[in-house]
């Protein structure tokens, strides 16, 4: 039996501290997707886990190269269409045919555009941050950058890959799951998260001079 935490909210949001309007499974998008990343279905989130893992295997333990292996995966493939070719008239069965989504163009434009529209936006925060609009947010990507820093410098570009997987796979159904729990201990984290920079504000940032704000024209 799970522990109680109370709940703040009376105006029936779903979640804590994070204010919550949508269940997680709407939050990510309400699809396939989000089946996999919840294990709604728990035999193809397992495949996906399991391919995941080969794929990292191969790479970072064997030490594959890319080249070879698509190379080998490209032959192995048109010796499986070849063989299924030339022995669908013999065994009365329909030839292999690519399917249409894998080359689909309207799915490409809508990978690029999602793409674009994600690094514009990500590109205009930081410009945003790093004028220093706002310190506190500045100095927390300081901060967060230099951690990434650290943790790139100690793993490789395809573990990170992998780790970055495996907590997109496995933390929204751990939180879906232990929601009260997570959401108890994140509202005592901001609250200590904001004690501590109302201390660092008082004692250091609001004794940097700055240059007068200037109001954007209309």
């Amino acid at each position: 039996m799970h522990p109680h935490f109370p709940n703040d909210h009376g105006d029936g949001r779903v979640g804590g501290p994070f204010h919550r309007h949508k269940s997680i499974h709407r939050l990510l998008g309400g699809g396939k997707v989000a089946d996999i990343l919840l294990w709604n279905d728990r035999n193809l989130s397992a495949g996906v886990l399991l391919g995941a893992t080969l794929i990292w295997y191969l790479f970072e333990v064997v030490e594959y190269n890319i080249i070879p292996l698509l190379s080998q995966i490209a032959i192995l493939a048109m010796l499986v269409i070849f063989i299924w070719s030339n022995a669908a008239p013999l065994l009365n069965i329909a030839p292999p045919r690519i399917p249409e989504v894998i080359i689909s163009e309207h799915a490409f434009r809508q990978i690029a555009q999602i793409i674009h529209y994600k690094l514009a936006y990500t590109v205009a925060a930081l410009y945003d941050i790093a004028c220093g609009k706002d310190l506190k947010k500045f100095f927390l990507v300081i901060v967060s950058l230099l951690i990434l820093s650290e943790i790139g410098s100690s793993y490789s570009f395809t573990s990170l890959l992998y780790l970055g997987f495996l907590c997109a796979h496995t933390l929204p159904a751990l939180y879906e799951r232990y929601e009260t729990e997570v959401d108890h201990l994140a509202a005592r984290g901001s609250e200590d998260i904001k004690r501590f920079y109302r201390r660092i504000d008082s004692n250091l940032l609001n004794k940097i001079p700055r240059g007068p704000v200037k109001s954007k024209a209309i």
